[in-house]
């Protein structure tokens, strides 16, 4: 039996990805959402798959929708639809990323040291976090990473950007916030840290606050996605999440 939580974050993702987009166009099962100015952006510019779809038709459906662009990137919120979908998808190309629905339960914990930044303070450090997680790009890629979350402030009526600063004001780890009260739900996305600022409490930092700050607008539902494969899943269960259900991510180039 699904979650009420889980159907109530599935609703969430698909609501944001189409009013972040640019435009969106309806497929079988959902819609593309596209964003011209990001156009080096997965993310920006996918399928995402939000009810039943038949999965023999899902690679022509995302070929027809994407075709256009360098790269293919559909996205499965259900899980068992996902499942379905997951063999005629990687018979065509896609490789089959899992992540993690998150929800926290643990006790909301006092706001720290971290608050609301503007986009300036975090075009540096991002920019320098993305050279070093994807030092063969061209600048251009770099420069859509980095400003595509201009585009986010379109994807719920309360979008926060929170960081923490070192001494000297230099904004060391970051997380986006995305509010809706009038369903009660919060998601925390998209968590980096400086390479030079691991291991000092940064990252602890910005997601108490923004737990503490969803909560005092009253989210009860407070969730976030992580990579099924990867360590920062333990991080986060340490800190009162836990797993409620999966999402599911087909790339392709």
């Amino acid at each position: 039996m699904t979650s009420p939580h889980l159907s109530r974050v599935n609703r969430f993702m698909a609501a944001f990805a189409r009013r972040q987009a640019a435009r969106t166009v309806g497929v079988p099962g959902g819609f593309a959402a596209y964003d011209d100015a990001f156009a080096q952006s997965r993310a920006n510019n996918q399928v995402v798959i939000d009810a039943d779809v038949d999965p023999e038709a899902l690679p022509a459906i995302a070929e027809e929708a994407l075709g256009h662009l360098p790269h293919r990137l559909v996205s499965v919120l259900d899980d068992d639809t996902a499942r379905a979908c997951a063999g005629p998808l990687v018979r065509a190309g896609y490789t089959h990323s899992t992540y993690l629905v998150m929800l926290h339960t643990g006790p909301v914990p006092a706001r720290a040291a971290a608050q609301e930044v503007g986009l300036d303070a975090l075009r540096g450090p991002l920019t320098i976090r993305w050279r070093g997680i994807l030092p063969d790009v061209d600048d251009e890629v770099v420069r859509q990473l980095v400003d595509r979350r201009e585009a986010r402030l379109r994807g719920t009526d309360d979008v926060r950007f929170i960081g923490s600063r070192t001494e000297g004001g230099e904004v060391a780890s970051w997380a986006d916030l995305y509010l809706d009260p009038a369903v009660g739900t919060a998601q925390i996305e998209d968590l980096m840290t400086s390479q030079a600022h691991f291991r000092r409490g940064h990252a602890d930092a910005v997601v108490a606050t923004a737990l503490h700050l969803a909560a005092e607008a009253g989210c009860e539902t407070r969730f976030l996605t992580a990579d099924a494969t990867d360590w920062p899943r333990h991080w986060y269960e340490r800190r009162g999440f836990h797993v409620i259900g999966h999402s599911h991510a087909f790339e392709r180039d």
